[in-house]
This record gives C-alpha cells, structure tokens and sequence, in this order.
C-alpha cells in the first residue's frame, strides 16, 4: 500500500550524520547510502570540528560542517562511537538544540545511548545493539529487544549493519513517500541474506550471545 506520508516534497531533505571519534562506519553508511543516493537530499557530516578524527578500525575521517556551521536539520543520524561522545556536553548540547525542531533522529546500534543521553528516549520505544540493550531502561525508554527497527514517532532505533539501511528506508518513506524508498530499495540491492543466521541473539541461542556481550562488554560498559 502507497505510504500517505509524504512531508517534504518541495524542498531539499537536510541530514546530518555525526562523525565522531570511533565512530562504526557500518552503523551509518547505510543511512548515507539510501538518502544519498536519494534526489533532494542534502549530507551533512556533521562533527565538534572539521579535523581528522579516527573511526572505529582507524580510519581517518573528517566531519564536513561543525555543529555551530549545522543548519535545522529534518533528519540526524547517530552510529556508535568512542565512549567519551555520549557524555560530551557539546555533542549532547548539538543534539538537544536540533531537537527543538522536532527533526527525524536515527538511532543505530549504540547511537541510540547518546539520544538517551540527550534526554530523547523517555518514555519512548527503542531499541540498540545485544551489547547496550541492558543500558537503554537507565533513559526511560520501553526498551524492544532483538534489533529490528523500532519507530516511534520522529525517533528510529535499529540495531547495528542492516539496521541503518532499514531505517534509512522507512524515514525516507515517511519523508518522500512509499515509492522514493522502494526505488531506493532497489538501487542499493537491499536484499540481505544471513550466511549462518544467527544474526540476532534469538537466533544465535545462550551460549553464541553471552560470548559476544563478553567481547563487547568493554567498549560498550564505558558509554555514557
């Protein structure tokens, strides 16, 4: 059924992403993908400040506009970072400030603590990774496990990978209709397929899920 929402249809659609220190690339080049390649859409790589950073991996990376340079944006994009973001007064100030706009948040993987750190998730619905799941109660969310896209109202929370992808796509639909995220669905071939399916910790089991909080136990135990 062709999606009624079509918000922004006479006007460029302003992302930012966040480019941090450690920030896991995999969490938001598939938002950057799908609204990239996306006419009427224009990337902001938004940072503290415009040097080179290190993402997750080593990386060099660096942000394109500051957050005092960052236009209102209508959707803010958050993947996973260094431990020391989610608890930095700017980066939390940047966030709090576009929300007075009432923009779109994406929240993928751990991005999802630093909304929570911003005072977003209360009384919310949202989702994170298997690693921070135990952490999202402490914002006074409704925490939904199992990392499939949560939306509740403006706010998207995905797990990590494929999670940015999806709620890319359903923002996307939600902005410019349900056709303009079908052709995106199709331009980047977005048809994943598990090799071992054990991509969720319902699918994984006990043992295979305690094993991988264990190795990201800490990294991810040092947000906010």
């Amino acid at each position: 059924m062709e999606s009624k929402v079509n918000e922004i249809a006479d006007r460029p659609i302003k992302v930012g992403v966040l480019i941090e220190p450690g920030v896991l690339l995999m969490d938001v080049v598939g938002v950057q993908s799908v609204l990239g390649f996306s006419s009427g859409v224009e990337l902001y790589h938004v940072g503290k400040t415009k040097e080179l950073i290190r993402a997750w991996g080593g990386l060099p990376l660096a942000a394109t506009t500051t957050y005092s340079e960052c236009p209102q944006l209508d959707v803010l994009v958050a993947g996973a970072m260094a431990p020391q973001v989610y608890s930095d007064p700017q980066t939390i100030a940047f966030v709090q400030e576009q929300a007075m706009h009432e923009p779109y948040f994406i929240g993928i993987c751990a991005g999802a603590l630093l909304f929570g750190a911003a005072g977003l998730l209360q009384g919310k619905r949202a989702t994170t990774n298997l690693q921070c799941i135990d952490r999202l109660s402490e914002f006074g969310c409704d925490v939904v496990e199992g990392g499939s896209v949560v939306e509740d109202g403006k706010l998207f929370t995905a797990g990590p990978a494929t999670g940015g992808f999806e709620a890319a796509l359903l923002v996307l639909s939600r902005l410019r209709g349900e056709h303009a995220a079908k052709l995106q669905e199709l331009n980047v071939e977005y048809h994943p397929k598990a090799i071992f399916g054990v991509g969720t910790a319902e699918l994984a089991g006990p043992e295979l899920t305690e094993e991988v909080k264990v190795f990201g136990k800490g990294f991810f135990s040092q947000c906010v």
